[in-house]
């Protein structure tokens, strides 16, 4: 039931028709666990977040990346928001609850492939610092690498490989991210890419080595 603070009036009532979750549900302990599969994959799995605005060169940078880390014999996947929002994602929207939403299931995907040993690559937009954060604290202190891709709003409009920011700016797209809709920058990301200053090439030599540096790889 939901009351009216001034008025005590009832505004609202509601039942529970099915519990979200049954107390019946235990955590089930199978046999082969996350450090057999790091063991047979011979490195560290980690969640590797590139994060910036539409048109950063995210998902160009991811697949250098894959491609590079996969020439080396690491075991990897690429988590692409277009891409995830054609099967897993495709009944969210963009309006800032299904933003949130986006990330969250992203990150508990994402969780389980490092349970599974991967390095894994996730190009997400993703918007807010909250959930960043939530994605982070779904793994170890040592699996989790935010990658800011740093570019600036005028810069990737000026690119606007997909002409989202012209129709934005029309008001075609509402909740546009950069436009009508904010984005919040890491404040200390493991790597910053200054995408100004580097090629799409050099940034995925960058982040190479920035996962050699913390052990990754």
């Amino acid at each position: 039931m939901v009351l009216d603070r001034l008025t005590n009036a009832t505004v609202g009532a509601g039942m529970i028709d099915c519990a979200l979750r049954s107390a019946n549900l235990r955590w089930q302990t199978l046999t082969v666990d996350k450090q057999a599969r790091i063991a047979r994959n011979g490195h560290r799995p980690c969640v590797v977040w590139l994060t910036g605005l539409s048109g950063a060169g995210k998902s160009t940078i991811a697949d250098l990346v894959e491609k590079a880390l996969h020439a080396d014999g690491r075991h990897t996947f690429l988590l692409d928001g277009d891409n995830v929002r054609h099967g897993l994602n495709s009944d969210l929207g963009f309006s800032d609850a299904d933003r949130v939403e986006n990330i969250r299931r992203i990150a508990e995907v994402a969780a389980l492939m490092v349970d599974a040993g991967l390095i894994v690559l996730v190009s997400f937009i993703s918007p807010f610092r909250a959930e960043r954060a939530l994605a982070r604290e779904l793994v170890a202190e040592n699996e989790f690498c935010e990658v800011f891709v740093d570019t600036p709003l005028e810069v990737a409009e000026q690119r606007d490989p997909k002409g989202l920011y012209a129709r934005a700016r029309r008001g075609e797209l509402p909740n546009f991210t950069g436009i009508d809709s904010p984005y919040e920058p890491p404040e200390n990301p493991e790597i910053r890419l200054d995408t100004t200053a580097l090629s799409p090439e050099q940034a995925a030599e960058a982040v190479v080595a920035g996962l050699r540096t913390l052990g990754v790889c």
